[in-house]
């Protein structure tokens, strides 16, 4: 099977033959079928970076050898405010010990009503769960359903980032993107748009911090069914712009749990495949595009939120 070429430690737009994409896969230590899938993508040089849930049912189990191939790719904190058993009290958020739906944290964010104390301390223990099983602190925060850049939540957000990460080179992900890309790909368009207003604001706060992150944003699609991985993903690499990143939420087999949570078993196995494929290789050679992180990037960010 053919190899992409080794990522370099300081990745350039300099190099005329290929331009840069991060891939990012989320939700690792949410089930054991996603956290094989997306060791299997990091095992074969398809992934730049992976997103973690410490409160995820698997993370105990799977940290270690996410650990142990680090090195390959950066690993990040996938902050979780939703549905599962937070990492400590929060007798307002959790009052009964479990994380709220994602439409009713939303209401309460656009209500004011979330306390910022509340979700700084959370972030904070989330923090303290990753690097506890790491070994070193996360190199990129984002949110699992993108619940980082909701209003109530992006100031807590940014202050932990700018007072324990950002001297480390940690970066955020700005989930939000021109109001035309949707109509480029076609993909999700409303949804696209919703995330999008729901960051408003959330770049720009970033950037006053000097807090680094992606530029263009891709990787929504519309919930269950629709068209192949494949046919997503070259729909999403049209006109990438600047920093490029791309989510993606890959898995195996289907768990229960999972499929109780978000009923996208089907679709991660899609993308796991297309991913894994000489396909998604032959994709990236056909539009020049070479898969590396952010970390070490150079060309600079988007400097206004969309």
């Amino acid at each position: 099977m053919p190899e992409l070429p080794p990522a370099r430690s300081a990745d350039v737009d300099s190099d005329v033959q290929t331009r840069p994409l991060t891939v990012c896969a989320d939700d690792f230590g949410l089930a054991l079928g996603i956290d094989e899938a997306i060791l299997d993508l990091v095992d074969r040089g398809r992934l730049a970076a992976v997103s973690c849930m410490v409160l995820g049912r698997s993370w105990s189990r799977s940290a270690s050898s996410l650990r142990a191939i680090r090195g390959n790719v950066e690993v990040g904190l996938h902050f979780t405010l939703t549905h599962l058993a937070p990492a400590g009290p929060l007798p307002r958020l959790a009052p009964h010990g479990q994380l709220p739906a994602l439409a009713a944290l939303v209401r309460s964010a656009l209500l004011r009503r979330l306390d910022a104390g509340e979700i700084a301390t959370e972030m904070q223990r989330q923090i303290d769960r990753f690097e506890a099983a790491m070994g070193a602190p996360p190199d990129f925060i984002d949110g699992h359903q993108h619940v980082h850049q909701l209003p109530g939540v992006r100031d807590a957000v940014l202050a932990v980032v700018r007072h324990r990460l950002a001297d480390r080179g940690a970066w955020l992900r700005y989930p939000s993107m021109p109001p035309g890309d949707a109509f480029i790909h076609g993909v999700a368009i409303a949804r696209s748009w919703a995330v999008s207003a729901l960051g408003l604001g959330f770049r720009d706060a970033g950037a006053r911090l000097g807090i680094a992150g992606n530029g263009t944003f891709r990787g929504i699609r519309a919930g269950v069914g629709g068209p192949r991985f494949a046919e997503l993903f070259r729909r999403f690499v049209r006109r990438l712009g600047a920093r490029p990143l791309l989510m993606c939420h890959p898995g195996l087999e289907g768990d229960p749990f999972v499929a109780d949570q978000d009923g996208a078993t089907a679709a991660r196995r899609d993308e796991h495949a297309f991913l894994a494929s000489d396909e998604f290789l032959a994709c990236l050679a056909e539009r020049r595009l070479r898969i590396t992180g952010l970390r070490r990037r150079r060309d600079p960010p988007m400097s206004s939120d969309v």
